[in-house]
C-alpha cells in the first residue's frame, strides 16, 4: 500500500518525465498544415514546379496560447486507500504543486521549442509577426501574413529542374523543420514524392499516447497538431507513375495524369508516390 508521501513523489517523477516528453515533442513537429492547397507538377525531362497556398499553423505558438485550468487529483484514505472528499489544505497544497509543475513544464518546452526555431521565443506575442518578415525575404514565398494564434496565410510557389531533392518547407536560420513535402531523386531515374507533412501523427503521436498514459498533465487535446489540416495535395505529372497510395489511382488529366490525396485529421498515410523519369 503506497502511503501519501510515496504516492506523492511517484506523481512528480512521473510529472517530470511528461514534461521531458512533450519538450521532445515540440522539437518533433514545428508546422502542421491548416486550411490549403498544393500542388506538385513534376514532368519527366526532369522540371517542376510546386505550390503551396493556405494556413500554415507553427505549433509552438499555438501551444504557448494554451491555458489550462488547474483540476484538483482525487484523494484516498491512507490506510485503506479509499477514495475520500479533499480538504482544503490538501487542494490548496495540490494547486501549489500543479502550478511549479506548469511552469516548468512550459519552460522546458519553451527552450526545446527556441532550439528549433533559431532562438524564436513561441510566447513573444511579436514572435508571429518577426516570423512573418523573415519569411518574406526567402525566395518562394510571396505572401506571408501572420494572422495570430500560431496561423499563418501564405502562397508559395517554385520552379525549375529537379537536379536535387526537394523539401518544403524550409525557414532560414531554423536548425531543423518537419517537411509537408519531400521530393527525392534516386540513381536509377526515379522519383519519390513523399508528404509526411499531410499524413497521420507517427512519432509524435506515439510519444505522446505513451506519456498521457505515464500522467495526467501530457494528455492531448482533440486529435494533435493534425486537427486543423483540411486541404488537398495534387501531383500532375507525365511521367510513369509506377506507385501511389491514393484511393481512386491516376486520373487522366491535360499534361499527362493526376494523383489526389484529400488531407484532413482522418487521413490513414502520408502521400507517396514513384515516378520513372526519362533517361
Amino acid at each position: 500500500m503506497q502511503t501519501r508521501t510515496e504516492t506523492s513523489f511517484y506523481r512528480k517523477v512521473l510529472a517530470g518525465l511528461a514534461v521531458m516528453g512533450l519538450s521532445l515533442l515540440a522539437a518533433a513537429c514545428i508546422f502542421a498544415p491548416g486550411k490549403f492547397s498544393s500542388e506538385l507538377n513534376v514532368r519527366k525531362d526532369r522540371t517542376f514546379s510546386f505550390r503551396y497556398t493556405g494556413e500554415i499553423l507553427m505549433v509552438p505558438m499555438m501551444e504557448a496560447d494554451k491555458k489550462k485550468a488547474f483540476e484538483p487529483e482525487a484523494c484516498h484514505d491512507e490506510d485503506t486507500y479509499d477514495e475520500r472528499e479533499c480538504s482544503e489544505a490538501e487542494i490548496a497544497e495540490q494547486k501549489t504543486q500543479w502550478a511549479q509543475e506548469q511552469s516548468a513544464k512550459k519552460k522546458s518546452e519553451a527552450q526545446a521549442a527556441q532550439m528549433m526555431m533559431g532562438g524564436m521565443d513561441p510566447s513573444n506575442p511579436e514572435a508571429g509577426k518577426a516570423m512573418a518578415e523573415k519569411l518574406s525575404r526567402q525566395a518562394g514565398w510571396n505572401r506571408v501574413e501572420y494572422v495570430g494564434h500560431g496561423k499563418f496565410d501564405v502562397d508559395f510557389s517554385v520552379s525549375g529542374a529537379l537536379d536535387r531533392d526537394f523539401v518544403f518547407p524550409t525557414m532560414e536560420e531554423f536548425p531543423m523543420s518537419n517537411a509537408f513535402v519531400q521530393v527525392s531523386l534516386r540513381k536509377d531515374g526515379t522519383v519519390r514524392i513523399d508528404a509526411p507533412g499531410f499524413g497521420p501523427p507517427s512519432g509524435s503521436a506515439s510519444m505522446a499516447g505513451m506519456m498521457s498514459g505515464m500522467a495526467k498533465e501530457s494528455k492531448s487535446d482533440d486529435d494533435g497538431v493534425t486537427a486543423d489540416a483540411d486541404g488537398t495535395f495534387t501531383v500532375l505529372t507525365d511521367a510513369s507513375i509506377l506507385a501511389n497510395n491514393t484511393d481512386e489511382g491516376p486520373k487522366a488529366a491535360p499534361g499527362g495524369q493526376t494523383l489526389l490525396w484529400n488531407v484532413n485529421p482522418r487521413i490513414k498515410a502520408a502521400p507517396t508516390a514513384l515516378l520513372k523519369m526519362e533517361p
